[in-house]
């Protein structure tokens, strides 16, 4: 399959990625401190320390991402809950970030943004696409007991919803519309 390595490339490449912002940003900082850079009147050394921290933050976003992402991969199965919605702002992300590099700076950060993008699209769609445990279990493969057979307990039953029968009232000039009932196999 080929969900198990992807998954492991989107980790690495996030935490690489989270590495780099956190250093980059971190350097700017520096720069700014060390040029007493300022800003439309910002004092230099708050320019300094937010863009230290910008960078730190940054770099934590990315490395929890990683660090979901690298779950996805020993576990095998989809993300879910909040480190689904970790990964999918995080290609959000790197979407916006796409868009404003193609206007704003060398195409290869562009292209290295979507890359990413599309593992991250990737990762997410091909553990989405999965079966159910339940739906498994039923469909040929054995319950745990090692026979090769499935039992009706490896998959519990539901049993249908009840949909009331809508009131018919008789008005003038028309008949009243019924429903049949639902019927179940």
């Amino acid at each position: 399959m080929v969900r198990r390595p992807v998954a492991w490339i989107v980790a690495v490449v996030l935490l690489a990625e989270g590495c780099v912002i956190a250093a980059f940003n971190w350097f700017l900082g520096m720069v700014a401190d060390r040029q007493h850079m300022s800003l439309a009147g910002i004092d230099p050394d708050l320019m300094s320390v937010s863009s230290k921290i910008g960078g730190v933050v940054f770099g934590l976003y990315f490395a929890l991402c990683a660090l979901v992402a690298l779950l996805v991969a020993v576990r095998d199965r989809a993300p879910a809950g909040f480190g689904r919605i970790l990964l999918i702002s995080a290609a959000v992300v790197h979407a916006l970030l796409g868009a404003a590099a193609l206007a704003l700076t060398d195409p290869a950060v562009f292209v290295t943004l979507m890359v990413t993008f599309a593992l991250l699209l990737l990762l997410l769609m091909t553990y989405d696409a999965e079966p159910a445990p339940a739906a498994r279990a039923t469909d040929g493969g054995d319950s745990g007991k090692g026979d090769g057979t499935a039992t009706a307990e490896a998959a519990p039953q539901t049993p249908a919803p009840v949909i009331p029968a809508p009131r018919t009232e008789d008005r003038p000039g028309r008949a009243p519309f019924t429903r049949p009932a639902p019927t179940t196999p």
